[in-house]
């Protein structure tokens, strides 16, 4: 089992503009980067955990229940009073999302070092990602976590950087070097390179992130399909798989479940999995994560594809 941590909120996606200027439409889905990561996996077949704070408002009961509808394990749910963060979401022309967060105070930031869970052996990795990775207290409380957890189970991150939440892109650097430490695997956008480290070539950051702990990073190049960096393999790229794209929300999130759920097939869930991870295997974990990311693009909004979807392909 998985246990992916982070934050559960509601997308609302703003509709076609109505008759009248002075009013829109909305359509809410539940989401959060974690969440979907979490559901991505389950809808793979693969168990999954969330370690996230949830609001005990409408908005939150309706998180618990998707997600318990969904087959994602509820044992580290940690309720709060604190309201349920929102995301507006616009898509512009080329289906890319524009978001707007209200997360402030919400129950998604609020995890502390109390809320800290035991693992069992049931856990086999963890997962960490996006905002919850440099708003507090959650991200001082996550990287306890890997820090805690790192020597013996697989860590993956995926920085996942959102500056209408943090604005500070030095604090996401500073964050996402730390964390990098802990991680075995690291899935990271071409996109987000570039806000991270402008003036670097994104392969270059890619080579230097590969260690002695990291074995494996995956760079996603939108349009232009993904490339991976292998510490025994190398590195290579694979093209997109062609879609008529409705829009892109929740295809980085479905990448990076696709990768895991592979990894967990094929008995690979370990530190020592990854080391050992041949350079065939890479290449089916690139294109299983590649298909599932285009089918999740055919879609509206973060609809994550089940694993007979992907067979039957």
């Amino acid at each position: 089992m998985y246990l992916v941590c982070g934050e559960a909120l509601f997308d609302f996606f703003s509709l076609a503009p109505g008759v009248r200027s002075s009013e829109l439409a909305f359509k809410a889905l539940a989401g959060g980067s974690p969440f979907n990561v979490a559901v991505g996996l389950r809808r793979l077949g693969v168990a999954s955990a969330l370690f996230g704070g949830l609001s005990t408002d409408y908005l939150g009961v309706r998180l618990r229940q998707v997600l318990a509808e969904e087959g994602v394990n509820g044992d580290y749910l940690v309720s709060s009073d604190a309201p349920t963060t929102l995301a507006m979401v616009g898509v512009d022309a080329q289906g890319s999302p524009q978001y707007g967060f209200r997360g402030e105070g919400c129950a998604d930031r609020l995890l502390r070092r109390e809320h800290l869970p035991e693992l069992d052996a049931r856990v086999r990795g963890l997962h960490v990602g996006s905002y919850s990775l440099v708003v507090t207290p959650i991200a001082d409380t996550l990287f306890e976590l890997v820090g805690r957890e790192s020597d013996r189970r697989l860590i993956s991150l995926d920085p996942n950087v959102r500056l209408n939440v943090e604005p500070d892109i030095q604090l996401w650097r500073r964050r996402i070097e730390a964390f990098s430490a802990h991680a075995h695997l690291i899935k990271v956008s071409e996109e987000d390179l570039g806000l991270l480290y402008p003036e670097r070539d994104p392969q270059d950051v890619a080579r230097q992130w590969l260690g002695e702990r990291c074995q494996l990073v995956f760079l996603t190049h939108g349009g232009d399909g993904a490339s991976v960096h292998s510490r025994r393999h190398g590195h290579w790229s694979v093209p997109a798989q062609a879609v008529q794209t409705r829009d892109t929300v929740g295809a980085g999130d479905t990448f990076q479940a696709a990768l895991l759920a592979y990894l967990a097939r094929h008995g690979l869930d370990s530190a020592q999995g990854l080391a050992d991870i041949s350079r065939e295997q890479l290449d089916g974990m690139l294109e299983l994560a590649i298909r599932a990311a285009a089918l999740t693009c055919s879609r509206v909004g973060p609809d994550l594809p089940y694993w007979h979807e992907l067979d039957a392909l």
